[in-house]
C-alpha cells in the first residue's frame, strides 16, 4: 500500500539527494541491524535503508519490537501491518529508489502464515474470535520470534506479486532486537528444525535458517563509544559467530572528534595547559578572566582529554574485532527526516551501502 511520505515532507525528501559508491556489502539482501538499547539502532536502520535506496533500489525496512520507532523517525502515522511507502530517494533531481516500512505484528503474521501456507482463511477468523491466535503468540515459547523472522524471510525471498500491493524488494533492512538476544532471535528456527522432524513447518524453518546463515545476510551492530555498548558488541559478535550467522559491520553512532590536537590533549590531561594563555585569550575576547572561570575551563579541558583518551581506546578495541567500522556523527538538532538523509550520505560515503 502506498502511504504518506511524511506530513508535507515530499518536497524536502526530493531535495535531499544521496549519492552512492560501491558498497562493502554487495550481494547482501537482508541487513539486520542490532545494538544495545539506547545506541540508536532504529535510526541507523532507517538511514541504511535510505542509503541503499540511493542506487535505485526498492528497500523494505521493518521493525519487530512494536515500538513504532520508524513512524516517529519518518514523521508518519503509526505503521499498520502493511508495507507503506516512507520515502522516495532522489538522485540528481530524479527519484532513484524508494523506502517502504513495515511494523510486523506477530498475531497478524500468524494469521497470514496460516492462510498463505494452509489455506485456513475461515479457520483463522474463527481462531481470532476465540483469542487462540493471541494465545499462541503470547504463550507458546519462541512462536513470536519464529513468526517475525518468517515474515522477514518472506519479504526477502519474494519473487512475484500475487497481489498488486506486494512488491519485490531489492533489499530488506530489519530493525532487530538488541544484541543481548540477537543470536537467539535469528537462530530460533534451528530449534524448530530439531522439533519438527517432517512436514512444511520443518521445511520452512530450514529455509529460513539457510537464509540467515547465507552470504545474503549480514548482521550489523550499532554501538556508542562507551564501555557497556562496546562490550555488548563484542559479546554479540561472538554469539553470532557461534550460531554461524554472518556478522556485518560495526557502526559507531553519535561519534565526535576532538578539535584539539594530540599535544594539546596530552597537556590538558596532565593539567599542563598554560594558564596565562587562557587568561590572555579571554581578556582579548572580552570574556570574564577571573580565577573561577579559568579554573573551570582547565577542569573542562582535563575532563575532555580524559574522555577523548577513553574513546580512542574503545575505537582501538572495536578495530580489533576485525569488522568493517563506520562512524555516524551526533546530530546537533536531533534526528528528523533531513537528519536521516544526512546520516544516509555518511553511510554511502563510507561504503556501507
Amino acid at each position: 500500500m502506498d502511504g504518506p511520505v511524511g506530513r508535507g515532507r515530499d518536497q524536502e525528501l526530493r531535495s535531499a539527494s544521496v549519492t552512492r559508491r560501491e558498497s562493502d556489502w554487495e550481494g547482501v539482501r537482508l541487513h539486520v541491524v542490532t545494538g544495545k538499547g539506547g545506541t540508536g539502532k532504529t535510526t541507523v536502520a532507517a538511514a541504511l535503508a535510505l542509503a541503499l535506496a540511493a542506487s535505485g533500489q526498492t528497500v523494505l525496512v521493518c521493525e519487530v519490537e512494536g515500538r513504532q520507532g520508524l513512524a516517529r523517525l519518518f514523521d508518519v502515522p503509526a505503521l499498520p501491518y502493511e508495507e507503506t511507502r516512507l520515502a522516495r530517494v532522489p538522485d540528481d533531481g530524479h527519484v532513484a529508489g524508494e523506502v517502504y516500512g513495515l511494523a510486523i505484528d506477530p498475531e497478524a503474521a500468524l494469521a497470514e502464515y496460516l492462510e498463505m501456507y494452509y489455506r485456513l482463511g475461515r479457520a483463522v477468523r474463527a481462531l481470532h474470535k476465540v483469542g487462540a491466535i493471541e494465545f499462541a503468540t503470547t504463550i507458546a515459547p519462541g512462536v513470536r520470534d519464529v513468526l517475525l523472522t518468517g515474515k522477514v524471510y518472506e519479504a526477502v525471498r519474494r519473487r512475484e506479486k500475487p497481489r498488486r500491493d506486494r512488491r519485490v524488494y531489492d533489499a530488506v533492512v530489519m530493525d532487530a532486537p538488541p544484541t543481548g538476544r540477537i543470536a537467539r532471535f535469528l537462530n530460533v528456527n534451528a530449534g524448530v528444525v530439531d522439533l519438527a522432524r517432517v512436514g512444511p513447518i520443518r521445511r520452512q524453518a530450514e529455509s529460513i535458517m539457510m537464509l540467515m546463515r547465507s552470504p545474503q545476510t549480514a548482521v550489523h551492530l550499532v554501538t556508542l563509544l562507551e564501555e557497556m555498548p562496546v562490550q555488548e558488541t563484542a559479546d554479540g559478535i561472538a554469539e553470532l559467530r557461534e550460531a554461524r550467522i554472518p556478522v556485518g559491520g560495526v557502526v559507531i553512532n553519535m561519534a565526535s572528534r576532538s578539535p584539539l590536537d594530540k599535544a594539546t590533549l596530552r597537556a590538558a590531561a596532565r593539567g599542563g595547559l598554560d594558564r596565562a594563555e587562557f587568561e590572555a585569550a579571554l581578556t582579548h575576547t572580552g570574556l570574564p578572566s577571573d580565577d573561577r572561570t579559568i579554573n573551570g575551563l582547565l577542569t573542562d579541558a582535563r575532563e575532555h582529554a580524559t574522555r577523548v583518551a577513553l574513546e580512542d581506546r574503545l575505537r582501538k578495541r572495536i578495530a580489533d574485532m576485525g569488522r568493517r567500522t563506520y562512524e555516524l556523527p551526533r546530530l546537533p538538532h536531533g534526528v528528523d527526516v533531513g537528519g536521516l538523509f544526512e546520516l544516509a550520505r555518511e553511510l554511502n560515503d563510507q561504503g556501507m551501502a
